[in-house]
């Protein structure tokens, strides 16, 4: 269900929150949610509730397939702390490292080679951490 099939803001955000752990991690989500201030909470909420709870809860794309258009998004706008975050994401979501490197390599084409290298460095860089190189 989402937002336009009648959702109250509560439970769009109660639906956003559990997208957002299972995508993200609790350990992530717990971070991001611990150091929200007075000033950064109403993005907080915004996040979960339109992010998460609207866009990642619709049912025309699976998680896998939102991982790769949010990776090439971020990949071509140069997002690289979100790019990060995503990488872990997509493992979550079902991508292998080969389709990874894919996304990636087919990004070079289509958002620069300069972008698919951060990229590359990045995702080397976040799989070394995680142990899945």
């Amino acid at each position: 269900m989402t937002a336009d099939e009648g959702l109250s803001d509560a439970e769009r955000r109660e639906q956003g929150m559990a997208v957002r752990r299972a995508v993200l991690s609790d350990a992530h989500v717990d971070r991001a949610t611990a150091a929200a201030t007075d000033f950064t909470a109403d993005f907080q909420d915004f996040i979960t509730r339109v992010a998460w709870g609207d866009v990642w809860s619709r049912p025309g794309l699976d998680r896998r397939s939102r991982s790769i258009a949010v990776l090439s998004s971020l990949i071509a706008l140069g997002h690289e702390e979100e790019f990060a975050m995503h990488v872990r994401a997509s493992l979550r979501n079902g991508l292998t490292v080969g389709e990874l490197r894919e996304v990636i390599l087919q990004s070079a084409v289509y958002a620069g080679v300069p972008a698919a290298n951060t990229a590359f460095r990045i995702a080397g860089r976040v799989l070394a951490e995680d142990g899945a190189a």
